[in-house]
């Protein structure tokens, strides 16, 4: 099946109407459109969304979207770089989250910023692991580790992790769904071009919604076959993308519920909207809002940000108004 009748097709359905007059107008000179029109239309109407759920805590995706807040545990992150770089800053940081709202803390001992490069395993451990085992003290809030390296998440999950967070969705380390498997942990597989050092060195794409997507596929297919399940995906905004390729993404994001699973999205901010407001990274936070707001509208489960009482705000006020007879 072609993605852009794919991608049409959940456009479709997710509008609803006119949905039968444009059925009529497609050619059906075999079933095959035919039978993905009503494999589509069982999906979105009989789709039970998973439920996560861990040894204190889970999460509900029919009660989503869900915030996560960024714990970045570094001295060089784009963003907050060195704000939270101590064992005790960073604990004091993850608690104000969770006041603040959050749903799941994300936690990172490896810069991927653009050009960054990569550190050794030893040195990602000694920076979270300390750091989840002190929030542990506090909370039950589910943890995402976010390392792309099968030992870190092993290390994680041990000492009280809960999700893998892998945003080279499982392409760099083979060995991540033993890992994943052996915990029976959730894992959010996210699309990047290339590594973070070389990611947006002039950046490619002919179909950058139909490569990304096509990337995601083919990762949850090679988990399924490891007889795992609980997947998230994240398109990797920012990640090996130019600013069209973003704005495109995010303009395409109902074809990506299409995938059966929980989709996240981390655009807070990002380069991408500095470029498109004009401003620096400390000003960026209704950019951020904006984006969180439109991810929501088209299906996103997950919002993955540094200013979580204020997207609290927003998502309240969106789930507020929908619920609304």
């Amino acid at each position: 099946m072609d993605f852009h009748v794919l991608s049409y097709t959940v456009i479709l359905f997710l509008n609803r109407s006119g949905f039968e007059k444009e059925l009529d107008e497609l050619e059906m000179e075999d079933n095959e459109i035919s039978q993905f029109f009503s494999q589509v239309n069982n999906f979105f109407s009989d789709h039970e969304r998973p439920v996560w759920e861990f040894n204190k805590n889970k999460l509900e995706f029919n009660q989503s979207p869900f915030i996560m807040g960024i714990l970045n545990v570094t001295p060089d992150s784009f963003s907050d770089g060195g704000k939270f770089f101590s064992d005790e800053s960073a604990v004091q940081h993850a608690l104000a989250m969770i006041d603040e709202g959050a749903d799941i803390i994300d936690i990172g001992g490896e810069s991927t910023r653009p050009g960054s490069d990569p550190i050794s395993i030893q040195e990602e451990l000694n920076r979270v692991l300390p750091v989840i085992t002190a929030i542990r003290k506090y909370s039950n809030i589910p943890i995402s580790i976010d390392t792309y390296k099968s030992k870190v998440a092993e290390a994680a999950l041990g000492a009280g992790a809960n999700i893998v967070n892998d945003i080279s969705g499982c392409s760099i380390d083979d060995k991540m769904p033993e890992i994943v498997k052996k915990y029976n942990s959730p894992i959010i597989l996210m699309h990047i071009k290339g590594t973070p050092k070389n990611m947006q060195m002039n950046p490619e794409y002919e179909d950058v919604v139909g490569e990304v997507y096509n990337f995601l596929n083919n990762q949850i297919q090679i988990l399924k076959k490891a007889d795992l399940d609980k997947i998230a995906i994240d398109p990797g905004i920012g990640f090996g993308k130019r600013l069209e390729d973003n704005l495109k993404l995010l303009n395409n994001l109902e074809s990506f519920k299409f995938l059966g699973k929980p989709v996240l999205i981390g655009a807070s901010r990002k380069s991408f909207l500095g470029h498109v407001l004009d401003k620096e990274v400390d000003l960026r936070l209704y950019g951020s809002l904006s984006v969180a707001v439109l991810s929501v509208l088209k299906g996103a489960d997950i919002i993955r940000v540094h200013d979580v009482a204020e997207t609290k705000d927003v998502l309240k006020v969106i789930k507020s108004i929908r619920s609304a007879d």
